[in-house]
C-alpha cells in the first residue's frame, strides 16, 4: 500500500519505482523516525486524535520497531517500503492494526524527513565533536611529551625559524578546536523543529508544536511552514565544517608524510597504521596519512553535491531533496572514520626530537634572531636585515653557519655587533626571543597548553551536556 495511491490508477513503472525508492538509504534514520512519530502521536493524543488506549497502543508499536530495528539482524533488508516514513507506517499498522493509520494524521512526510534529518545531524555533529576532542587530547599528550624540543617551521616549504615541536602540534590543535566549535554553533543552529509544519503551510490540526519540540530536545519550533519543509542548509553547513575539518586533517597528514620521510627523517609512523609494497621489500607506506588525505575530496564533493542540488530548487519540497541525503550521511560516516583513524595513529606515533632539534639549529634559522639582535643596538630593521642577508651570503659562499664567524667578520657587515651576539644565535635564545602571546617562547607554549587543556574539556563538557 502506498501512502499516496488514490490519486493513481496506475501502477508505477517498476523501473521508476525501483528508482524513486529511498528506503535502501534513508533506513538508517529509523531511529529518528521513531522518536519522532512518538512525539507526534503525544500531540495527537493531545488534541483529542487518539483515545488514550490508542495512544499507548502507538508508543508500544512506535517502541518495537526501535527496539527491533536495534536489534534484530536483516529487519530492515528486503522490505518494498518507499522510504523510512512508509516502513514504520507499514511496521506499525502490522503491529496494531487500523490504528497504526491514525497516525499519519495532520502531518507529512515533507516535515518528517526535515525532522528526521535534523535530529540525524544533532547526533553525528555530536558524536564527531567527541571524536575531535579525543584528536586534541591525543595532540596535546604529544606535545607534552615533545616538552622543549624544537624543530624547523617551514614558510614555502623553506626551512624559516625554529619552534617548539609542541608550538607545532598546537597549531593543528587551534584548527581542530575551531572545527569542534563550527560542529556546536551548526547544531546550535538547526535545533528547531519542524514537526507541525506539514506539507507546506503548518498543520491543520492544533498541534501542540512547542511540546513536541521540546519533547525532542529542540529549542523550539520552526517559525515558518515553508522554510522549514524545503530548506536543507542545516545540511550543507554541517558538511561544509566537516569540508574545512577534512582540510585541516589534509594538511596534517601531508605534514606527517613529508616528515616520515627519510629526506626528514622527523617522524616514525607505527606499524599498526601503515603497509608494505608488493615489489619493494624495504618500504614502509603511510597508507593512513594517505587515505586521511584522500578522503578529503570525498567530503568536498558532497558539500558540492548539496549545494548543487539546492541551487535552483523552488519553495517549497521538491523530490530534489531526497538527493541531500546520501552527501550528509557520507561525509559524517568519513569523518568519523577519519577521526578514529587519526587519534589512533596519533597516539602511537614516535618524533625523533634529536633529528628535529638538530634540523632546528642549522641553515641559518638564527638569522631573524641575529637581525632582532642588531635592532636592539638601534640599526633600523632594513638595514639589519640586509646586512644578515649579505652575513647568510658570506656563509653560503665560505661554509658554516652564522654563529661559526668571528666576530671581526660579523663587524664587516655591521659595526653593531659585539661579543655578546652569540648568547643571542643559540637555539635556547632564538625560540625564547619570540616570547609573546602565541609565540613559541617555552614559557609561552607551556601557558598555550594548559590554556588548550581547557578548551578542549568545555568542548567535552558541551557534548556530554546534549548527550
Amino acid at each position: 500500500m502506498k501512502m499516496w495511491a488514490g490519486r493513481f490508477r496506475q501502477p508505477l513503472d517498476a523501473a521508476f519505482e525501483k528508482w524513486q525508492r529511498s528506503f535502501p538509504f534513508d533506513r538508517r534514520l529509523v531511529g529518528q523516525e521513531v522518536a519522532a512519530s512518538k512525539a507526534h502521536a503525544r500531540a495527537l493524543h493531545r488534541a483529542g486524535v487518539l483515545s488514550a488506549a490508542e495512544f499507548a497502543a502507538t508508543l508500544d508499536g512506535l517502541e518495537s520497531i526501535a527496539r527491533r530495528a536495534a536489534e534484530e539482524t536483516g529487519y530492515l533488508e528486503n522490505s518494498e517500503a518507499e522510504d523510512v516514513h512508509h516502513f514504520v507506517e507499514l511496521q506499525l499498522v502490522a503491529s496494531i492494526g487500523e490504528t497504526g493509520l491514525k497516525l499519519h494524521t495532520g502531518r507529512s512526510r515533507n516535515e518528517q524527513i526535515a525532522t528526521d534529518l535534523r535530529l540525524f545531524v544533532r547526533e553525528a555533529g555530536g558524536a564527531l565533536q567527541a571524536a575531535l576532542a579525543r584528536v586534541l587530547r591525543e595532540l596535546v599528550a604529544q606535545a607534552e611529551r615533545a616538552g622543549d624540543a624544537a624543530m624547523p617551521a617551514y614558510t614555502h616549504t623553506q626551512r624559516a625559524e625554529p619552534v617548539l615541536v609542541a608550538h607545532w602540534l598546537l597549531a593543528y590543535a587551534e584548527m581542530f578546536l575551531r572545527d569542534a566549535e563550527r560542529l556546536a554553533e551548526g547544531c546550535a543552529r538547526l535545533n528547531y523543529c519542524p514537526l507541525g509544519s506539514s506539507a507546506v503551510a503548518g498543520a491543520s490540526l492544533p498541534l501542540d508544536r512547542a511540546a513536541m519540540a521540546a519533547e525532542l530536545g529542540f529549542t523550539a519550533p520552526t517559525a515558518n511552514s515553508i522554510d522549514a519543509t524545503s530548506d536543507r542548509d542545516f545540511g550543507i553547513e554541517f558538511v561544509q565544517h566537516l569540508s574545512l575539518l577534512a582540510v585541516h586533517l589534509s594538511r596534517w597528514a601531508e605534514e606527517m608524510i613529508l616528515f616520515s620521510t627519510q629526506e626528514y627523517g622527523f617522524v616514525v609512523l607505527p606499524d599498526a597504521y601503515a603497509t608494505g609494497s608488493s615489489a619493494m621489500p624495504q618500504k614502509k607506506n603511510p597508507d593512513a596519512l594517505e587515505l586521511i588525505r584522500g578522503q578529503a575530496g570525498r567530503v568536498i564533493g558532497a558539500a558540492v553535491s548539496l549545494l548543487v542540488t539546492a541551487k535552483g530548487l523552488p519553495l517549497a519540497y521538491n523530490k530534489d531533496l531526497q538527493e541531500t541525503q546520501q552527501p550528509v550521511f557520507l561525509a559524517a560516516d568519513t569523518m568519523l572514520r577519519v577521526l578514529e583513524m587519526t587519534a589512533g595513529l596519533l597516539a602511537k606515533v614516535e618524533w625523533d626530537t634529536a633529528r628535529m632539534g638538530r634540523a632546528a639549529g642549522q641553515g641559518y634559522m638564527n638569522a631573524t634572531a641575529a637581525a632582532a639582535y642588531l635592532v636592539r643596538r638601534g640599526v633600523p630593521f632594513r638595514r639589519a636585515h640586509e646586512q644578515i642577508g649579505q652575513a647568510v651570503q658570506y656563509c653560503l659562499e665560505k661554509g658554516g653557519e652564522l654563529e661559526q664567524l668571528s666576530l671581526a667578520e660579523l663587524q664587516r657587515f655591521s659595526p653593531a655587533f659585539a661579543e655578546d651576539v652569540y648568547e643571542h644565535l643559540t637555539l635556547a635564545s632564538v625560540l625564547g626571543c619570540h616570547d609573546v602571546v602565541g609565540g613559541t617562547a617555552p614559557q609561552r607554549v607551556r601557558e598555550a597548553l594548559a590554556q588548550m587543556r581547557d578548551r578542549i574539556a568545555r568542548v567535552g563538557d558541551k557534548v556530554h551536556a546534549r548527550a
